[in-house]
């Protein structure tokens, strides 16, 4: 659309622009109201996702808290002598005392190049490429073939390298420059390593470049010192392991030296405590703020600002009124309180099945209660002490009161409940108010800010039009005004003129 030719109000005496401008206003207040209607959708979306980031947080909480065992079943672990034995525990670890015994520490195997036969670093040489084949048997009995090829022209560190970094040789070699011996060590402990010269090429290679004379293919290294197992009495029940770390029923041992000590293993009660008591904080903290939106008040009174009324005010001014005017966006909202309830009756509801016993399936009966004050909207309170000595009393009652799964809501341990309810809630609330990565078309808010959107814009063509019309009436007014002022003026000259004559 061409633009209207405007014409100020020189023959008229009017403002033009003040005028179109005030007929304006008028005609742009349902326009208004859309946007204020969007502004209002929009604090609406922005609210529902805050919610749904602080259901979020308490689910992130019970699932990294509550649900594993990691976080529920810790276990506290001492040795009564650690320069013997000392020992962790995972979470299903059983909660035991053991006598410790150490008579032999786990060794490594060790092969020596011969006393006699030096190695010159300054004049080792590699003549040409050689693949070295060895037959690998673990400290633990375990076998591989480790083959390494060595090129023409690689130096005594090169080769040594080589070895050291063979995973499937597994040793640490080194060379000493003083007795011009190269030393060989298998990284694992125990008495069954061993490392067996597959051909005669490898052979070769160890006995004229390596310094262990006598070496023959298809038998072991020579100048071996023999690994040693682990030999260990345990409550009485003699034992022997290849390594000296070692797990036992959930429980990691490892031998730092021979003697006696007494291992203990017991659920840290102190973790399970403050586990719980986080979720308590957090559940109390999430029903808190879902509670205070479905209560905040809605203040009518206090629509949102348009841009010519923010012209008007200050930055403070502005914000007072924003505050009331998007306050009470989700109050009572069926979504928010309907998660509420369920919530409550996650939490309340006995636990059923065979792997709660008798005083461990209410949250009451482990020391945790509803507040009796009905402001608080069903808030939980601790009872420390009792909490301590139900998680003393029996920890994987209280863990599965929790987590334990089962086919009905009823079976379902309370963290698993609260997690279902979380899910589906969010759920909902998606679909009425989406993600930051959603489209508008992809939930209920958006579309309807689609189609404010698509209201605003033909709204705003039609202003234009307007605009543009209210323009022509007062251009073709002021022209009118000229065409008559002109006829005057012609008038009055020809006239006065007559009279002069």
């Amino acid at each position: 659309m061409a633009n209207t030719l405007r014409i100020s109000g020189l023959a008229s005496g009017m403002d033009i622009d003040k005028i179109v401008s005030d007929l304006m206003k008028a005609e742009r207040m349902p326009l208004d109201k859309l946007k204020q209607k969007k502004q209002l959708l929009e604090w609406q979306r922005d609210d529902y996702r805050a919610m749904n980031t602080l259901l979020q947080g308490l689910d992130d909480y019970l699932f990294s808290n509550i649900t594993l065992q990691s976080s529920m079943l810790k276990k506290t672990v001492s040795s009564s002598n650690e320069s013997v034995v000392t020992a962790t525990a995972g979470s299903s670890a059983a909660n035991v005392a053991a006598a410790i015994q150490v008579n032999q520490v786990a060794t490594s195997a060790v092969w020596l190049s011969d006393a006699t036969k030096r190695v010159d670093k300054a004049s080792f040489s590699v003549d040409a490429d050689v693949t070295l084949t060895i037959n690998v048997t673990n400290g633990d009995g375990t076998t591989k073939q480790a083959a390494i090829t060595v090129k023409k022209g690689t130096t005594l560190d090169g080769v040594i390298a080589q070895l050291n970094s063979n995973l499937d040789l597994g040793v640490s070699a080194f060379y000493d420059e003083q007795t011009g011996r190269v030393s060989i060590m298998k990284k694992d402990t125990g008495a069954q390593a061993s490392l067996v010269l597959a051909d005669q090429a490898t052979a070769d290679f160890f006995a004229q470049k390596l310094g262990f004379a006598g070496a023959i293919a298809g038998q072991e290294l020579t100048g071996k010192t023999a690994g040693k197992d682990a030999d260990i009495t345990i409550n009485g029940l003699q034992t022997t392991r290849s390594s000296n770390t070692f797990t036992i029923n959930g429980v990691t041992y490892t031998v730092k030296g021979t003697g006696t000590a007494m291992v203990s293993v017991a659920t840290d009660a102190d973790a399970m405590f403050n586990a719980i008591k986080g979720f308590v904080d957090k559940y109390n903290d999430t029903i808190d703020k879902i509670n205070a939106e479905l209560k905040e008040e809605r203040y009518r009174d206090y629509p949102p600002l348009t841009d010519e009324q923010k012209e008007a005010m200050t930055e403070k001014q502005i914000e007072l009124w924003e505050e009331k005017a998007r306050s009470g966006m989700l109050r009572g909202d069926s979504i928010l309180s309907s998660a509420l309830s369920k919530m409550r009756m996650n939490v309340y509801t006995k636990v059923e099945g065979a792997n709660i016993p008798s005083g461990f399936s209410q949250l009451a009966q482990i020391g945790i209660t509803t507040s009796s004050n009905y402001l608080d909207g069903g808030k939980l309170i601790i009872d420390e002490t009792k909490l301590r000595e139900k998680i003393k009393e029996n920890p994987d009652a209280v863990y599965q009161l929790f987590n334990q799964d089962g086919a009905t809501d009823a079976e379902k341990g309370i963290a698993r409940r609260l997690r279902d309810t979380i899910k589906a809630t969010i759920g909902k609330i998606e679909q009425k108010a989406g993600k930051t990565i959603w489209t508008n078309q992809q939930f209920a808010i958006g579309r309807d800010l689609i189609e404010i959107n698509d209201q605003i814009d033909r709204f705003q063509d039609r202003l234009k039009q307007i605009e543009d019309r209210y323009y022509r009436q007062f251009t073709a007014m002021e022209e009118a005004i000229q065409r008559a002022n002109q006829q005057s003026m012609y008038l009055m000259n020809a006239f006065g003129g007559g009279m002069q004559g």
